[in-house]
């Protein structure tokens, strides 16, 4: 059986982005102690590393289920997913974008994953998902349905 496991990672530009904020806590917090200022900004930016290591959401095909984030869908319910990379990519998120379309996108990963709903009670028409590695994940989600026969 097929599977699948990616967790989208940011990538280093955030924590460096972050890092800003350790100079901004000593400037607010040096005129009252520089200790303080040093702890509280060591604190605040080891708590926006955790918060960008703790979001990062995992991309899972597993025993016929799909994971995105915390949503999941059976593989029965899904049609062909198509591999997206460039600016093949960019139009799937944005211009050619469904509004019902169900999205966990992340802007630091570019190549996108669009996997029809099948399911005629589901309000979204497809899920798109942002993946390092567009080609395995639809091939993962192709391989773990069931042929439209044996449903």
């Amino acid at each position: 059986m097929p599977e699948y496991r990616e967790k989208l990672w940011a990538p280093p530009a955030p924590y460096l982005a972050t890092a800003l904020i350790i100079p901004a806590s000593i400037l607010v917090f040096a005129p009252i102690s520089m200790l303080a200022g040093i702890l509280i900004a060591i604190g605040l930016y080891a708590a926006c590393v955790a918060g960008l290591l703790l979001s990062a959401p995992v991309v899972e095909v597993r025993q016929g289920e799909l994971s995105a984030g915390r949503a999941r869908i059976s593989t029965d319910l899904l049609g062909e997913a198509q591999a997206f990379d460039g600016d093949d990519a960019v139009l799937e998120r944005g211009r050619n974008l469904n509004a019902r379309a169900w999205l966990l996108i992340r802007g630091w990963i570019r190549p996108v994953v669009r996997i029809p709903i099948v399911d005629a009670t589901d309000p979204a028409p497809y899920w798109l998902v942002s993946t390092r590695h567009p080609q395995k994940l639809a091939a993962a989600i192709n391989g773990s349905r069931r042929p439209a026969s044996s449903i």
